[in-house]
């Protein structure tokens, strides 16, 4: 096997839709291709001291906040890398390209608008067209009507991910239901998923399905949809995900929830440790408020997932 590269990548956000991408210059590998900027890990550093220094030094900037995001291992011709993202929100000193022939701001979840993209790049695009606040609908509790009442307001106040949930609701109803939320969400433009039934996001013309962890385990190949998730209780559950190459995950319950008042909490630490080296985007589940986004992100992960406290 060969020996795996560590480095460090900045994913710089202005705002929650615009990134940075930077070109690599004449006389260096893959010179021309457009990467996230960072660099190799020095013995003796960490993940996050790299990237400190490497933003330093090619960018003139000083990074005041980073949160681990994603980690991914890809293979080049001249070496195989471990390539940890950071999110980084805020920084001082004025961007300037020390170590790249230009920079560009791009929009997420919009069609690149430089070209060529590093490789190992292209699934970190399509994580930052993910929302990081998921809402799972609530009817069984709530009622069709007042969740679809409930629905709008969110999409009003700038919701953008929707998981069809409602198991238990009679297949007629849930279909209803279902075609509603699909309805109103397109008009929003925001992302649909069902979960756990295929025919039925197929007919509403949802975007994607979710996986509960009993279809992930008999899950063979990823379903022919533009997103899918699954949702994790362990660290394997997690990997065989990322094996399927899915677009994210959900974990937990990470505090107490009402749903399944029996399950053990994972906390934030164990959480975090779960999906340490995750190459998919996971989103923290159970007990979740809109409030905690700051603290999931410090743990490493993409959003929060809820089911009673969006709005």
């Amino acid at each position: 096997m060969s020996k795996i590269t560590l480095v460090s990548a900045a994913v710089l956000m202005c705002g929650e839709q615009e990134f940075l991408l930077a070109r690599r210059p004449e006389g260096k590998v893959y010179a021309g291709w457009w990467e996230f900027p960072g660099g190799k890990v020095e013995a003796g550093e960490t993940f996050h001291d790299a990237l400190v220094r490497e933003l330093h030094e090619e960018l003139g900037i000083t990074i005041t906040r980073a949160t681990p995001w994603l980690t991914r291992e890809f293979v080049y011709p001249h070496a195989t890398v471990r390539i940890r993202f950071f999110r980084v929100t805020a920084w001082e000193g004025d961007i300037h390209p020390h170590e790249h022939d230009a920079i560009a701001w791009l929009k997420a979840g919009e069609p690149a608008t430089v070209e060529p993209v590093l490789p190992a790049n292209g699934p970190i695009l399509k994580g930052l067209a993910l929302p990081t606040l998921c809402a799972l609908t609530n009817a069984e509790e709530n009622g069709c009507a007042q969740e679809l009442s409930r629905l709008k307001a969110a999409l009003a106040n700038g919701l953008r991910f929707i998981q069809i949930r409602d198991k238990a609701l009679p297949a007629s109803e849930r279909a209803v239901f279902a075609r509603e939320v699909a309805a109103i969400a397109k008009a929003n433009r925001a992302i649909t998923i069902v979960n756990d039934d295929a025919n039925l996001a197929r007919s509403i013309g949802a975007d994607g399905i979710h996986l509960s962890s009993r279809s992930l385990a008999r899950c063979t190949e990823r379903p022919d949809f533009t997103w899918v998730g699954a949702s994790c209780h362990s660290a394997q559950e997690l990997q065989h995900a990322a094996s399927l190459e899915l677009d994210y995950t959900l974990l937990g319950p990470v505090l107490p929830t009402p749903t399944h008042p029996d399950a053990p909490s994972l906390g934030w630490q164990a959480f975090e440790q779960t999906i340490d080296l995750s190459p998919l985007p996971v989103f923290a589940l159970g007990g979740m408020k809109p409030e905690m986004m700051s603290e999931a992100w410090s743990h490493g992960a993409h959003g929060l997932a809820l089911m009673r406290c969006w709005r």
